[in-house]
């Protein structure tokens, strides 16, 4: 039986990666717990493993009283000499317990304490062991699908691919051998939770880390991914050596190494854009391959205007607004596209409404809070509304209509200057949908993303 319990404890340790120590602990605890329990918390019992017999030793100590009250933790002195001729009174007296006597209940509690610590111990060792994976790359086979997602083993521990982590349109089954990027490690009650990711943006850059050499020595350096899993993404790169074209280097010879991640990704297109400091030049890059005339920066809105020729806009905007929403994401801020037609009307109205306003000693804000936003409106509007909605005299009434009369058509040459016979020539259809607004804020930097 000895050699059996010290046999059950090496295999144990070795299969599942348990220290030692720990096990033998823990069986120490669940014999002491059973003790407790046969005999009483006031029983005084030490218990201990030896390791060269592979015994659990369970000594019960006794002090000799004259008068036994306490049979649990007392002795007669009378009894005591029976063992020990040489006792005397308040002296302390161990006597041997054996594993047998405490019973098949008190067993089967210390196995239900070993096994349970024994769990815990390895769920402990698990968390601790993955916890500081987070961002890595692991494989793992599809075993079974939850209600929450997909249950990937991992080997030593399962984890879980929740639904909105998968790439849309992506089938597995049953066996399917799958990698994705780590994300998260929870602690819950049934144990570590694993949680991995397929559509999350750092798997992207996980990936370059992994296929392009001069990405995981620091050469070439990944700031920043935008996705729409499975469909399209923009990833921004830069070189810390100038002899390094970073683009070149995640692309690879005759696009090997872009075309492993792609395959990957399931087909995911993938534009590499050059990093750069400079905004308004990040922004040309990353709304590629749109040809920009200008960006307009404001930094206090977080905000770019960027002007197109009027052929390139659905360029600039992409499929259902993906290529735009793409780069917001990228830079991290909001971005309005205009045609430079529309840009050039907007600017001319616009600089017409603030002259009337100077003149007419009203705050180009009071006009737009009012809704009278274009000279037209103003034009159309009676005496009676302009009073209600600016709070007017009828002084400063007749001093707006002689600076709509005098400014309106100035404001109008301006606009046909500004905009040249292409954008008379331009369809009503086009010009209604020149404006594209994404307000959608970007996700930052990949190192800002570990989180």
């Amino acid at each position: 039986m000895s050699l059996e319990l010290k046999k059950a404890i090496d295999q144990i340790s070795k299969d599942k990666g348990l220290d030692r120590d720990m096990l033998i602990d823990t069986l120490e605890e669940a014999v002491r717990t059973s003790v407790a329990r046969k005999f009483g918390d006031e029983m005084d019992a030490e218990v201990s493993y030896n390791d060269e017999t592979g015994e659990i030793d369970v000594y019960q100590f006794k002090i000799v009283v004259k008068e036994v009250e306490n049979p649990n933790s007392e002795i007669s002195l009378e009894d005591a000499r029976a063992h020990d001729p040489s006792v005397q009174l308040d002296d302390e007296m161990g006597f041997r317990v054996k594993i047998e006597d405490l019973g098949r209940i008190a067993a089967q509690s210390a196995k239900q304490v070993i096994i349970q610590r024994m769990r815990d111990a390895e769920q402990e060792i698990i968390y601790e062991e993955y916890k500081d994976r987070r961002g890595e790359i692991v494989s793992g086979i599809i075993q079974r699908r939850d209600k929450a997602g997909w249950i990937i083993n991992l080997g030593r521990t399962e984890a879980l691919l929740p639904k909105e982590e998968q790439i849309p349109r992506e089938h597995y089954k049953r066996g399917d051998r799958v990698q994705a990027i780590l994300i998260d490690v929870r602690k819950e009650g049934r144990g570590p939770q694993v949680i991995v990711s397929r559509a999350h943006r750092d798997y992207m850059a996980a990936l370059f880390r992994r296929e392009v050499p001069e990405v995981d020595d620091g050469t070439v350096q990944i700031m920043g991914v935008s996705r729409d899993p499975g469909s399209r993404a923009k990833a921004a790169v830069m070189s810390r050596d100038r002899d390094v074209d970073p683009v070149g280097a995640c692309v690879g010879i005759r696009g090997s190494r872009i075309q492993n991640i792609v395959q990957e990704m399931r087909g995911e297109r993938i534009d590499i854009v050059v990093w750069s400091p400079d905004i308004a030049t990040y922004a040309r890059n990353a709304l590629s391959p749109a040809v920009i005339s200008r960006i307009v920066v404001d930094e206090e809105e977080n905000l770019l205007e960027v002007i197109v020729p009027d052929d390139q806009l659905t360029n600039a905007i992409g499929r259902k607004g993906q290529n735009v929403k793409l780069a917001a994401k990228l830079l991290g801020w909001k971005i309005d596209i205009y045609t430079e037609t529309r840009y050039n009307e907007a600017n001319a109205i616009g600089r017409g409404l603030e002259q009337i306003a100077s003149v007419a000693e009203i705050s180009i804000e009071q006009f737009i809070a009012a809704g009278f936003q274009s000279i037209e409106r103003l034009r159309e509007a009676d005496d009676e509304e302009l009073s209600s909605a600016l709070g007017l005299a009828p002084g400063k009434i007749a001093d707006l209509r002689a600076a709509i009369n005098f400014l309106a058509p100035q404001a109008q040459d301006d606009a046909d200057a500004d905009t040249g016979p292409e954008a008379e020539a331009a369809p009503d259809a086009e010009q209604d949908a020149a404006q594209a607004s994404v307000q959608e804020q970007g996700e930052g930097t990949e190192a800002e993303a570990k989180e």
